[in-house]
């Protein structure tokens, strides 16, 4: 059973900087890419926004909004997936999931339980 861990969201004033990590877990073979996606409250029904996604290789790609201000890495050794936001708006309010590609018996999409992370103004 593949589990992925999110950790480190919380409440942070606009300006500030949060780090939040996800840990994958289980009996993995292999993770290709993993990322991180978010969900702004009061808007359930849209679809995740894309933040950050990481290769194996360590190619990044970021979201248009967090271009300049997020940096994405990982650590392959612990299966583990780090997200640095810097200069943190209201605007990054959002539940934060993270994401992964990952071979157990075959290739699977794996979700995170998710991590509130609020800016205050």
């Amino acid at each position: 059973q593949v589990q992925l861990v999110e950790s480190g969201g919380g409440l942070v004033q606009a300006g500030g900087s949060l780090r939040v990590s996800c840990a994958a877990s289980g009996s993995i073979s292999s993770i290709a890419a993993m990322g991180w996606y978010r969900q702004a409250p009061g808007k359930p029904g849209k679809e995740r926004e894309l933040v950050a996604t990481i290769t194996s290789g360590g190619s990044t790609n970021y979201g248009d909004s967090v271009k300049g201000r997020f940096t994405i890495s990982r650590d392959n050794a612990k299966n583990t997936v780090y997200l640095q936001m810097n200069s943190l708006k209201p605007e990054d309010t959002a539940v934060y999931y993270c994401n992964a590609k990952i071979y157990d018996t075959m290739w699977n999409y794996y979700w995170g339980q998710g991590t509130q992370v609020t800016v205050s103004s």
